[in-house]
């Protein structure tokens, strides 16, 4: 771990007074990215969002957003694919794309020797692409060979059927990669209305770190990114709920294990009863080993080998998601035993030693998602794009301690409910419906 990567960590774990390492830094185009500047390792970490991802996709051409992403580095400007790659490699410049509900972002991490040619690269990507017909054609080809693959996954199955169903007539209802029938549909048009759509400042998150200083950074983010237009507009997408719970939904597939997906409501990254959910999931079943779910699902019913719970935080809804796979013929029972832990959390909440216990992990725990440059860039630009604010980072661990059992309380009624749950299973599980 490097001096930087430490003396971030160590932010993690002091008061809400103190002062955090992440610095902002503004361009001349109005282009602002949060700063942290070390000299040791002579790299450079850069991570970046743009608002608006799969949720903007065209009614009937769902994964234009995940295409978009895929293709930006593949030719821009002069360079063609080929050409384009063959620079990144000659200089181990490591350049990526992904798109999500909400959000098309990216990373680049290079030598500090290269990180100007780096730059150059990532400016072309960004607002020159080429969309090449043979770029697109080859990347159409890979999506629908990943969908026909996917099509005999019971847990890809499962989730997107779980999706279908809890949003039912919105936007995240539809799958970010799309189906075989909306790739297929999809032209370069679609691909460069999305573009001007997303691609732009308006709706732009940047973090750095590494061996650049403030006016260098200052310099590469109007280079990088000062090309690019406003963007926009958005589409607005509704502010929604998990629908159908109390519903169990079968996907028919010819395997002697079903695989689980269930859920009920959630609560936002930034509503103040986040971080109490936060730990009271940990205690249900995101705790791993420590879980409830875990401890009961597995290590005394030997249902299942894998089980647990995790919140889910989209710009227009949240959630509690779970999963577990068992034998189709124990998939009620192992069910049933999920909703009596959800059950006594919601009637007795947890004891105070395994509130203790959960808090004690999560603060303790929370400096191994700091390890390096990398990580560091994407916490802090999740961070900016989410609106937590800066100081984040040194208010984290003292929120997650100052949880009591009221906040458990309020945050399981918000959550939990009645206990209800909309479940999908994918397989052919009997003593379900």
């Amino acid at each position: 771990m490097n001096s930087v990567e430490a003396n971030l960590v160590d932010t993690t774990a002091r008061s809400a007074n103190a002062p955090t390492l992440a610095l902002p830094v503004a361009a001349a185009a109005g282009i602002e990215a949060w700063h942290v500047e070390s000299p040791v390792v002579p790299m450079i970490a850069l991570a970046f969002t743009f608002e608006g991802g799969a949720a903007q996709d065209p009614e009937g051409k769902g994964g234009v957003a995940q295409m978009l992403a895929r293709l930006l580095d593949e030719g821009a400007g002069d360079l063609s694919s080929d050409a384009f790659q063959e620079r990144l490699a000659a200089r181990a410049i490591e350049l990526s794309f992904h798109a999500g509900a909400d959000a098309v972002g990216g990373s680049l991490k290079m030598l500090v020797k290269h990180a100007d040619e780096a730059i150059d690269l990532l400016a072309l990507a960004l607002a020159k692409p080429r969309f090449d017909p043979d770029a697109i054609e080859r990347v159409r080809a890979q999506t629908l060979a990943g969908l026909r693959y996917q099509q005999n996954d019971p847990g890809v199955m499962a989730s997107r059927r779980f999706f279908a169903e809890a949003y039912a007539g919105h936007p995240y209802a539809r799958p970010s990669s799309g189906t075989p029938e909306s790739i297929a549909a999809i032209t370069r048009d679609d691909l460069v209305a999305m573009h001007r759509k997303i691609i732009g400042r308006g709706g732009l998150k940047v973090a750095a770190v590494g061996a650049i200083d403030a006016d260098r950074l200052a310099d590469a983010l109007n280079r990088a990114f000062g090309v690019l237009d406003e963007a926009g507009p958005l589409n607005a997408v509704p502010q929604t709920q998990v629908g159908q719970l109390g519903r169990r939904v079968v996907v028919d597939i010819d395997v002697p294990q079903s695989v689980l997906r269930f859920g009920m409501g959630g609560v936002p990254w930034k509503d103040p009863d986040f971080i109490p959910a936060y730990v009271l999931n940990h205690i249900l079943g995101g705790g791993s080993f420590t879980s409830r779910l875990f401890q009961e699902v597995r290590e005394k019913r030997g249902l299942a080998y894998s089980v647990g719970t995790s919140l889910v935080s989209h710009r227009a809804s949240a959630m509690t998601w779970g999963y577990t796979a068992t034998k189709n013929e124990r998939v009620g029972e192992a069910l049933s035993v999920i909703g009596d832990e959800i059950g006594r959390l919601i009637s007795d909440g947890p004891s105070d030693e395994e509130l203790q216990k959960a808090k004690d992990y999560l603060t303790g725990s929370y400096a191994l998602g700091f390890d390096t440059s990398t990580k560091i860039a994407h916490q802090l630009v999740q961070i900016s794009f989410e609106g937590l604010g800066m100081d984040y980072f040194a208010r984290r661990n003292e929120m997650v301690t100052n949880v009591t059992q009221a906040d458990i309380r309020r945050a399981g009624a918000r959550t939990f409910a009645d206990g209800r749950m909309l479940v999908v299973a994918a397989g052919r599980p009997t003593d379900f419906l």
